[in-house]
């Protein structure tokens, strides 16, 4: 299984987080919140599920880290949207 990398407000999948296969990048929004803001999945990666294990990643963290999450991308609004596991988490 690919793994995934803690970056700069990121998590990605590849050999640097300068060029990732995948990503999925955040910025911190005070001291409680991340806005989660591009989800990236290169055609190598497409259709295996990448996008939603980064979002997962990046759910943990925020869960870790007692952060609520505002959706900028709208991959990952849909997800938290529809996905009441996550509902904890909006902002």
């Amino acid at each position: 299984m690919t793994e995934i990398k803690k970056g700069t407000n990121r998590f990605y999948v590849g050999e640097s987080e300068e060029n990732p296969l995948a990503e999925i990048t955040y910025k911190p929004s005070g001291d409680d919140v991340i806005s989660i803001d591009r989800t990236y999945v290169s055609n190598e990666l497409r259709g295996q599920g990448m996008a939603k294990r980064l979002l997962e990643e990046a759910i943990n963290y925020a869960r870790s880290e007692n952060k609520k999450i505002i959706p900028l991308c709208s991959f990952v609004k849909e997800q938290m949207e529809n996905n009441k596991e996550y509902h904890d988490l909006l902002q």
